[in-house]
């Protein structure tokens, strides 16, 4: 039954990254006005003019692309980890462990994009922490993300017996 568990588990982050990459595509000017209000510095006062502040479409369009092919891969990669972890549920400890290694492949992938996107370039480098009004929708949000696909990743590669 924990295998069935671990398996479900990465299934949600699959979900995440596929719902999460389908509203990006799907919305696609907001995505977009949304790096650009964090490179521009635009979201909170007297930022805007600091010279790391830009609304350089380049830019833009890396951060929104970064964000949403790394749910695609996440999402793909938990979805085929999740099958090679289905067909070895009822196997040993050892078939069980390497077929996780995709799905916690695709954990470290979407914390990866989490840590680096939200927390070291929009918070660390253009300043998000100041915004008062995207502190909490982005990154908290980015970091709850990110904390609770840390913790089914650790569960997921917990030794089974």
């Amino acid at each position: 039954m924990l295998r069935i568990i671990k398996i479900l588990l990465i299934l949600a982050v699959a979900l995440w990254g596929i719902l999460g990459a389908y509203g990006n595509l799907t919305d696609w000017s907001g995505t977009t006005g949304a790096v650009k209000a964090v490179t521009s510095m635009s979201a909170f006062d007297g930022s805007a003019d600091k010279w790391q502040a830009t609304s350089n479409p380049v830019i833009v369009y890396a951060g929104a692309l970064f964000i949403m092919l790394s749910k695609i891969l996440a999402g793909f990669l938990c979805l085929v980890g999740a099958r090679r972890m289905w067909d070895a549920r009822a196997g040993d400890a050892a078939d069980f462990a390497k077929a996780k290694t995709l799905a916690l492949t695709g954990c470290g992938v979407a914390i990866f994009m989490l840590f680096t996107g939200f927390i070291v370039i929009a918070e660390g480098w253009y300043e998000l922490w100041q915004s008062d009004a995207m502190r909490g929708p982005v990154l908290a949000s980015a970091f709850r993300y990110a904390g609770m696909i840390a913790l089914i990743a650790i569960f997921v590669g917990a030794h089974d017996d």
